[in-house]
């Protein structure tokens, strides 16, 4: 095992693409309670699109290896850790990390992949398909019969995001480049073009009364649209700062300015609510709390996929060596699904 060697994508500050380096190294062994994982594929986010310009949140201090999520084979257990967990295909969540061919993992942080599911399809589906679910079922619990609109309706989670609210049986609106839109409809989603379209205008025009969720990665000034667009009751899930990825300054204030809308809008006297999704909160309360959700969340997810609810979308598969073409291709906004990294 240790003569395979271990590989990583290094960030080692703000750069473009080009400038990720690849590392070699020894490949470590399993502490107590540690899995080795050999990775078999990981994905690039829009996470990492805002680490490599420094505009992610809570990112760690350069260097360090990104990588979100990665799903892979246990190649050795430590101590304390079922033995029987070795040759397991399994998922993870990591953050940062992923983007590596060998990794170290908490056992308890990692959730087996049902056989049949290749290494890739489940990829497209571990941060993507919890944070799609979370939003869902446990933030706007969407119900039959509701209609809800989701911007970026061809993007990584928002191509997750729009299946599983059909096969709940929610009517869906998705915003999407023109080109997406014959996908979308496939989908059972009725498609509103971003570029070329007045959004609100569209949405009012289709849903009179406002819609029941509003699922809004964009940030920015928009957010205010899309609280405007909700019905009474209606929920507004926000979750991510895209308008301001090329923006200079501080990665905290986007978020912070977020924080502070939603908690103004919750404080008025209003039947609508407002949330900002974090798809970490709890972990530092409640460490297995979170894990037990998370497990659960990711084994309905696959169990979506296994029924036919979700498809997999796969952008492309390119290997760690070419990690920054991959980088740009996922930057580029001309794919749907998502950018798959395979050892």
């Amino acid at each position: 095992m240790n003569a395979e060697g271990l590989v990583e994508v290094v960030l080692p500050g703000k750069v473009e693409p080009e400038g990720l380096r690849i590392r070699h190294g020894a490949v470590p062994a399993p502490g107590p309670g540690q899995v080795l994982v050999r990775m078999e594929a990981t994905g690039i986010s829009f996470a990492e699109q805002q680490m490599r310009r420094g505009r992610y949140y809570d990112q760690p201090p350069f260097p360090f290896v990104p990588g979100y999520d990665l799903v892979g084979t246990v190649a050795a257990t430590g101590e304390g850790v079922d033995a029987g967990l070795a040759g397991v295909r399994v998922a993870a969540l990591t953050k940062t990390g992923g983007w590596a061919s060998h990794v170290l993992l908490d056992a308890a942080d990692v959730v087996p992949v049902p056989d049949g599911i290749g290494a890739a399809e489940a990829e497209t589906l571990v941060v993507n398909g919890i944070t799609a679910w979370q939003m869902l079922h446990r933030t706007a619990r969407v119900r039959r019969g509701q209609t809800v609109l989701v911007l970026g309706a061809n993007g990584g989670v928002g191509s997750v995001l729009v299946q599983l609210a059909h096969a709940a049986g929610a009517n869906v609106i998705g915003t999407a480049s023109a080109r997406h839109h014959d996908a979308l409809r496939e989908l059972g989603v009725h498609p509103v073009d971003h570029r070329t379209e007045d959004v609100p205008a569209r949405v009012r025009e289709l849903v009179p009364s406002g819609v029941d969720a509003v699922f809004d990665h964009v940030g920015g000034a928009g957010i205010v649209d899309s609280w405007r667009l909700l019905a009474p009751g209606g929920t507004l899930v926000s979750y991510g700062t895209a308008a301001t990825r090329d923006d200079e300054g501080s990665k905290q204030w986007p978020v912070l300015k977020l924080l502070g809308r939603v908690w103004l809008w919750n404080a008025l006297p209003n039947r609508r609510r407002a949330h900002f999704f974090n798809l970490w909160a709890g972990r530092s309360l409640n460490k297995n709390r979170f894990r037990s959700r998370l497990r659960a969340d990711l084994t309905q997810v696959f169990a979506a996929l296994e029924r036919g609810d979700v498809s997999p979308r796969i952008a492309a598969q390119l290997p760690l060596a070419r990690v920054a073409e991959a980088l740009r291709l996922a930057e580029s906004g001309t794919v749907a699904g998502k950018v798959v990294l395979t050892p």
